[in-house]
């Protein structure tokens, strides 16, 4: 067998943990852990106050002992942006070890502030090393999630209809990353052959997850004021955005509105233009839709509304910041009827 190469990255913690999980036990089947896996972590790498990534290809270089092949896991590299420190690295992959499985984690240590992107030089010299560079995260957009989730549901050997994988969908929100541990659960409880309904489905699915913005604005303009506070809730409390977050959400979206209200656009490719949009012209169709819809006074009116809110989170009133929200979010909502 010859040496392989991963690099695994992804946005979502619990979703790469997974899929690094996953991976080595793949690549370890019926043999001995403790004997072929060799994990190292930020700690590893730190040395003289400085972190390096020879102890990982040192251990990359280590022939196996008691085993036929040796498993390497290099965790937590985003420490590595840097294209003089992956040098060794680079080096290494021109050439592998024949024994040797390479997992590579591109993720965030505990001592590192924050995640760059995984540089081109090395998944290129993954690339040509033979190896993969895989994305572990949901995609953006709701037909990448959607594609995920069943994914996600045939490799858990479930069938789920309709019903049942919208109340998931809807009820995870952003928190996809909650549905493998959701589905473990169902197929534990009801094994792969009965098409479970929402009503299965509904006593394992736990807390609401967050939301993205444009689930609250799509609310607001449907003009449902019970809906828009739901989804606002979960903004706030699943999704853990602060109230001025939430505000600047739904000051972009309406300034759009605001944008377009008295110009000549005569379709979304000129709304898209004059808003500044590059590649899908969606947004800028939804825009031109809603200003049609609201005319000049009530958009004008979202602004004044989402001025005050502004002045009233900065501490122009004693009312409570998620109270202003609820107000502003319902007026925003009634100018929709």
């Amino acid at each position: 067998m010859t040496a392989t190469v991963v690099l695994l990255h992804g946005g979502d913690d619990v979703l790469l943990s997974g899929a690094v999980r996953d991976r080595v036990a793949e690549l370890v089947g019926d043999g001995d852990r403790s004997l072929m896996v060799a994990e190292l972590t930020e700690a590893a790498y730190l040395e003289d106050e400085d972190y390096h990534i020879a102890p990982l290809v040192d251990a990359a270089q280590t022939p196996p002992f008691l085993t036929d092949r040796r498993v390497v896991v290099g965790r937590e590299l985003g420490r590595f942006s840097a294209a003089d420190s992956l040098a060794p690295l680079l080096g290494y992959l021109e050439n592998p070890l024949d024994t040797t499985d390479l997992v590579l984690v591109w993720e965030k240590g505990p001592a590192l502030q924050r995640l760059g992107a995984v540089p081109k030089r090395l998944s290129e010299a993954v690339a040509a090393a033979g190896g993969g560079v895989i994305g572990a995260g949901v995609p953006r957009g709701r037909d990448g999630a959607s594609q995920w989730m069943d994914e996600q549901i045939a490799a858990a050997g479930l069938r789920l209809r309709a019903g049942a994988k919208r109340l998931l969908a809807d009820h995870l929100g952003e928190d996809l990353s909650r549905l493998p541990a959701v589905l473990a659960t169902l197929a534990s409880t009801y094994g792969p052959d009965r098409a479970l309904e929402a009503d299965d489905v509904t006593p394992f699915v736990g807390e609401a997850g967050s939301v993205p913005p444009w689930e609250l604005t799509d609310a607001v303009e449907s003009g449902n004021i019970p809906e828009a506070l739901e989804k606002l809730h979960r903004m706030l409390h699943a999704g853990g955005r602060n109230e001025m977050q939430v505000l600047a959400s739904l000051h972009n979206h309406h300034a759009r509105l605001l944008r377009l209200d008295g110009t000549e656009a005569a379709d979304e490719k000129e709304a898209a233009e004059l808003l500044g949009i590059k590649g899908s012209t969606f947004p800028a169709r939804k825009a031109l839709r809603q200003t049609r819809k609201l005319g000049a006074k009530r958009v004008a009116r979202s602004i004044e509304l989402l001025a005050q809110a502004d002045l009233d989170l900065r501490g122009a009133t004693a009312i409570p910041p998620e109270a202003v929200l609820e107000v502003l979010v319902a007026r925003l909502t009634q100018l929709n009827r």
